[in-house]
C-alpha cells in the first residue's frame, strides 16, 4: 500500500530591500549590477547573481548567452564557478539573484532554473553549509534558507553509489 507524503515549502517575503539586513541589501545591489553586465543579445533577459562568502567577499556572475543555445551559462552557475575557482576554501553563505529586461528590474523575482538548483545543491554539499537564497524583484523579495525547498528529492553523490536504496 503506497504512502502519501507532502513536501512543505516555507520562505520569507519582503516588500522591499529596506526591510532586509544591510548585508542582504548590498548583495541585491551587487546582483543587479551583475545583471547589467550580462551578455544576453538573444533573449534580452539579463540575470545577475552575487554570492557572499564567509570572509565577506562578494563574487558576481551574469548570464552569458550563445547563438548555440545550450552553450550559454546562467548567472548563478557563473558566480558559483568563479567563487569555487578563485576562493575554494571561502564558503558561500548567501546568494542573491536579480533579473532585468530592457525596461529594468523584473516585477517578480526570478528563481534559479533546474540546472542552477542542482549546482547550488552540490555547492552546499561541497561546503557543508546551507546557502541562503535571496530572490529580488521590483514587487517583492523572497528569502529561502537553503536550496533544499527549491530542489526536494535532489540528486546527490549518494545517488551514484550502488548501495543507495
Amino acid at each position: 500500500m503506497p504512502t502519501t507524503k507532502n513536501i512543505i515549502f516555507s520562505y520569507k517575503e519582503y516588500e522591499g530591500p529596506e526591510e532586509l539586513e544591510t548585508e542582504d541589501q548590498e548583495l541585491i545591489i551587487a546582483a543587479k549590477g551583475a545583471a547589467k553586465m550580462a551578455y544576453a543579445p538573444y533573449s534580452r533577459f539579463m540575470v545577475g547573481a552575487a554570492i557572499r562568502l564567509e570572509s565577506g567577499r562578494i563574487v558576481h556572475g551574469s548570464n552569458v548567452e550563445n547563438a548555440a543555445f545550450p552553450s550559454g551559462i546562467c548567472a548563478e552557475r557563473t558566480a558559483i564557478a568563479g567563487a569555487v575557482s578563485n576562493f575554494p576554501h571561502d564558503k558561500p553563505v548567501a546568494l542573491a539573484i536579480a533579473a532585468m529586461t530592457e525596461d529594468g528590474l523584473t516585477a517578480e523575482s526570478v528563481s534559479p532554473c533546474g540546472n542552477c538548483r542542482q549546482v547550488i545543491a552540490e555547492e552546499e554539499a561541497r561546503s557543508g553549509k546551507q546557502i541562503r537564497i535571496i530572490l529580488s524583484g521590483k514587487n517583492k523579495i523572497q528569502v529561502i534558507d537553503s536550496i533544499g525547498p527549491l530542489l526536494p528529492l535532489q540528486f546527490s553523490g549518494k545517488s551514484l553509489r550502488a548501495d543507495h536504496p
